[in-house]
């Protein structure tokens, strides 16, 4: 081929070497090829590489994308486990010290009020166990050996179930008993009159929480519950080993429990669900006994 102005011939190799030289810079081509992909040149467009499929992908030149570094590590996620962990032990301490607290009843004695295997909360709210009433249904801890000496579980299963139990999640039960109030302070408490009633301070009381069929006590008494203390009987009169078990003829010395034993008052029956609902404090039926 010739110049059609000069007459020499025309070399094709030559002629692709003057149109590199008409793009002076590598910045020039670079931006030229973006305006060829549809991106503003020097836009993050136009440095993105192309990742398979045709994503596009950031890096940080190491290989690592955004998507890992947003990625929460396996450790990071074990110790935010661990803090809920502990705040949940942490709430669940503070309300059975302060507020309530889960017991299992494990025996008959409180029939047919509550029966065995009845879970029950008990409300240890400040001031509740200050106002202790004759009728009310209370949780106390074992004042002097009514239950013989505590079981030992030894093992790994005995130190989780007491660290359970300390931090309330698991029911206690095995030194605490439940009773119902019969006599406070200063009362005298007599079985039983001509109708077959206790008296509480000369005046008869008739007892509907008693489980049917059985008497108030077959047991005959005549105390004076000692300052500072309660004395305590179960529904289940006829299978209840209470305060007039244990009083030996004391007239109430050996029979009531201190009132610093006790834990709380029982409000509701929380399992199994078929028996959920609230324990009922039989205030009215001491109603007209007098203060002694």
């Amino acid at each position: 081929m010739t110049d059609d102005a000069t007459g020499r011939p025309t070399d094709p190799e030559l002629a692709s070497d003057e149109s590199a030289a008409d793009d002076p810079t590598p910045a020039s081509r670079a931006e030229r090829r973006a305006a060829d992909a549809g991106a503003e040149p020097g836009s993050p467009s136009s440095e993105r590489s192309a990742a398979p499929g045709g994503a596009s992908s950031d890096t940080d030149g190491t290989g690592a994308t955004s998507q890992d570094e947003d990625r929460p590590t396996l450790m990071h996620r074990l110790r935010e486990y661990a803090v809920v962990a502990a705040i949940a032990v942490a709430l669940a301490f503070l309300v059975k010290t302060f507020l309530v607290q889960p017991f299992w009843i494990p025996s008959e004695s409180m029939e047919d009020t509550l029966i065995t295997g009845d879970r029950i909360i008990v409300n240890k709210l400040p001031g509740s166990t200050g106002d202790l009433k004759r009728g009310d249904v209370v949780v106390f801890e074992d004042p002097d050996h009514w239950l013989g000496p505590e079981p030992v579980e030894n093992g790994f299963s005995g130190a989780v179930k007491k660290g359970l139990q300390f931090v309330g999640l698991y029911p206690a039960g095995d030194q605490h008993l439940v009773k119902r109030i019969i006599g406070l302070p200063g009362d005298r408490v007599v079985c039983c009159d001509q109708g077959g009633r206790l008296t509480v301070n000369g005046v008869p009381v008739t007892e509907p929480y008693v489980r049917a069929g059985q008497k108030p006590s077959n047991e005959r008494f005549d105390i004076t519950v000692p300052a500072g203390r309660l004395w305590l009987m179960g529904d289940n009169r006829a299978f209840s080993f209470d305060s007039r078990g244990h009083d030996q003829g004391s007239g109430g010395q050996k029979g009531s429990v201190p009132e610093a034993n006790v834990t709380g008052k029982a409000v509701a029956v929380v399992w199994p669900l078929g028996r959920f609902g609230g324990v009922k404090s039989e205030h009215e039926v001491f109603a007209k006994v007098p203060a002694p």
